[in-house]
């Protein structure tokens, strides 16, 4: 079974970083005004921040590392892990991670390492880093998450275009031996990574120039095999049915009561429809599973960060917090995720 207890890990700040450029649903030019009406109440996305074709996730993972680093007050060279977790790296090669420990002006001794697993990757980098921090040989890390997806995908896809928002996040963690522990559950479901895929430009089907000769599937979706694509119902029946089981069952063996227990339900922001299903079919107590899709969208891993800074600032800095995660996507990968928050610091929404 993939499940840590990781102990004396502590999480000490979070920042998000967003592109000053905003765009509503209705100005992305695929959708009538109606059409954009109906996706804004249904799905739930009003706007999103959409970067610059000259602006990576780095970036804005950069500017959030640098307002966080700075608050902590933490030196650079006392950094001894930076892991990078996205999809939109700035190249194929070399990591990304390795270029940002350079930008950042990080120690050479730094470990550095990239996780591309989308809308789990928060998760998966706290597990990674937390599992190097627990035994105190080394004692900071620093966490970068982020993603520009909009530009993966073709920009005349209406199933694709209206979801996505650019976004980067940065987390500190430290060795702390008074930090309750982080309880984490991972599942994968690899024979449906179909449904979530980019079918050309890796090495199993490397670009060609059919690879960009764009395909009219019909109901709005034209794009080429460069890009990302989304098998939206299989989503949809994935998203409803692995993760709120896995929650059911994580709550049940850690005698966790939804009522009492937990403060907060961090629940990925896939869309509105995904996670109000969610909600219902757990009986989750409504005012305790904040939203922020309607002013930023589906943003990947970054997705839980964002919601700590957009949402849960005054109360993650102020207070002890009990927050149960729950991320799904790419792979098929899902997860559950428990934790109790010191208070910490958390930024503004900074837009560069």
């Amino acid at each position: 079974m993939a499940r840590w207890e990781i102990k004396n890990v502590g999480m000490k700040g979070v920042a998000m970083a967003v592109p000053e450029d905003v765009v509503k649903t209705s100005e992305l030019g695929l959708l009538s005004q109606e059409e954009a009406d109906v996706f804004d109440s249904t799905v739930g996305i009003k706007e999103r921040h959409i970067a610059p074709d000259t602006m990576c996730a780095s970036d804005m993972c950069q500017t959030a590392a640098e307002k966080l680093l700075e608050e902590l007050g933490w030196e650079k060279d006392s950094i001894d892990v930076l892991l990078f977790e996205s999809v939109t790296g700035d190249y194929r090669t070399p990591p990304t991670s390795c270029i940002l420990q350079d930008r950042l002006s990080l120690s050479e001794n730094c470990f550095c390492m990239d996780i591309p697993m989308g809308c789990c990757g928060c998760m998966y980098a706290i597990t990674v880093a937390g599992n190097l921090l627990t035994t105190g040989n080394v004692k900071r890390a620093l966490l970068l998450i982020g993603d520009t997806a909009l530009r993966m995908g073709s920009m005349k896809d209406k199933s694709r275009v209206p979801l996505f928002g650019d976004c980067g996040t940065a987390i500190a963690l430290e060795y702390d031996e008074m930090a309750h522990n982080i309880i984490v559950d991972f599942h994968t479901y690899g024979k449906g990574y179909g449904a979530l895929m980019t079918p050309h430009g890796g090495f199993r089907r490397p670009a060609t120039p059919a690879s960009f000769e764009y395909e009219d599937f019909g109901n709005g979706i034209v794009r080429a095999p460069v890009h990302t694509l989304i098998n939206g119902m299989d989503v949809f029946a994935f998203a409803i049915s692995r993760p709120p089981k896995s929650m059911e069952n994580f709550m049940m063996d850690y005698n966790i009561n939804r009522e009492t227990d937990i403060d907060y339900f961090l629940i990925h922001q896939a869309n509105k429809m995904i996670v109000d299903r969610i909600v219902r079919k757990l009986k989750l107590p409504q005012a305790k599973v904040p939203y922020n899709l309607e002013e930023f969208g589906n943003l990947g891993g970054a997705s839980i960060p964002s919601l700590m800074v957009s949402r849960l600032r005054d109360e993650l800095m102020t207070k002890e917090c009990s927050l149960l995660m729950s991320s799904f996507g790419l792979g098929l990968t899902w997860g559950t995720m428990w934790m109790k928050s010191q208070p910490m610091y958390i930024s503004d929404v900074i837009k560069i």
